[in-house]
């Protein structure tokens, strides 16, 4: 058996996006309704060369090692009790850098998601799926990279998906040198279902460990797998879901549209809406939750 050898340590962790939302605002682009395969790369090919830095960083360093130790670091949920507001509040303190005048804070740009849901009279727990999605995101006030909070995800220990955003930057991650991890199942068994995968650590897999005891299974794909854009967009990794995973998919798909297409300018009125959200979370969760 081969030995994973793990990416150096940087002596910083440098920042290439000049905020995490300009992530979410190429992932939007990138995945307009319409466009064809030619034009994903057209697309790819024109990024900013921060967000082309992101990936490379992300495709560089998401290594089994580096999933396994963040897993068994957060997973565990030991940052503390919070309510669903404490954990926005500290959410809220991330500033964006690249633009102090912006005029909508995080917690209004979670309830354009809940909202935009609600609004199409979708069921309860999906409302509050769009309220929670991005609460992850605080991984970086627990000084997480940008690279390990944000992106595609993608299952590691296996061979890489051409349909990844940027699969040339993967040249650089030392995974590749490990002969377990580059076959086209690696460390799984054949249709093993997406429970069962390591996913490339970020907010999408924090946030479903923290719901996990709460929500129905249906939020909990669409919390953990939201951002996996080779499965749900392309098909990908097939071979790795089960029966499960395939009849939860038409969900991840349902709140995919609402992660994308929910965000604009119009400001939520926060204290108009906090009564119907302050039922909404006493209904499915605990006044505090762990996270």
């Amino acid at each position: 058996m081969s030995a994973a050898i793990p990416p150096p340590k940087p002596l910083a962790d440098p920042k290439p996006l000049a905020d995490l939302d300009q992530w979410d605002d190429f992932v939007g682009g990138r995945y307009k309704e319409g466009r064809t395969l030619a034009e994903f790369r057209q697309y790819d090919a024109a990024a900013l060369p921060g967000v082309a830095e992101f990936y490379r960083l992300n495709h560089e360093r998401q290594t089994v090692a580096y999933v396994l130790g963040k897993e068994n670091e957060y997973f565990g949920l030991n940052k503390g009790l919070k309510t669903i507001w404490e954990a926005a509040d500290f959410l809220n303190t991330l500033v964006d850098e690249s633009d102090p005048d912006t005029d909508l804070t995080q917690i209004e740009h979670l309830l354009q998601t809940s909202e935009a849901i609600r609004r199409d009279n979708q069921p309860r727990w999906m409302v509050l799926v769009g309220f929670l999605h991005d609460l992850g995101k605080c991984l970086c006030l627990y000084g997480e990279p940008q690279w390990g909070v944000v992106g595609d995800t993608f299952p590691v220990g296996c061979a890489w998906s051409t349909d990844i955003v940027f699969p040339e930057y993967f040249a650089g991650n030392p995974d590749r040198y490990v002969s377990e991890y580059q076959g086209k199942y690696g460390i799984y068994a054949p249709n093993c279902g997406l429970e069962n995968v390591h996913m490339s650590f970020g907010h999408d897999g924090y946030i479903a460990e923290v719901m996990r005891p709460y929500l129905p299974i249906e939020a909990l794909y669409m919390l953990r797998f939201h951002s996996f854009y080779p499965w749900h967009r392309h098909g990908a990794y097939e071979h790795l879901t089960n029966q499960q995973d395939r009849a939860m998919l038409e969900w991840v798909l349902k709140f995919n549209q609402y992660d994308l297409y929910s965000k604009g300018h119009q400001k939520p009125d926060v204290k108009q809406l906090k009564p119907f959200y302050d039922d909404l979370f006493a209904e499915f969760l605990p006044e505090k939750v762990t996270w």
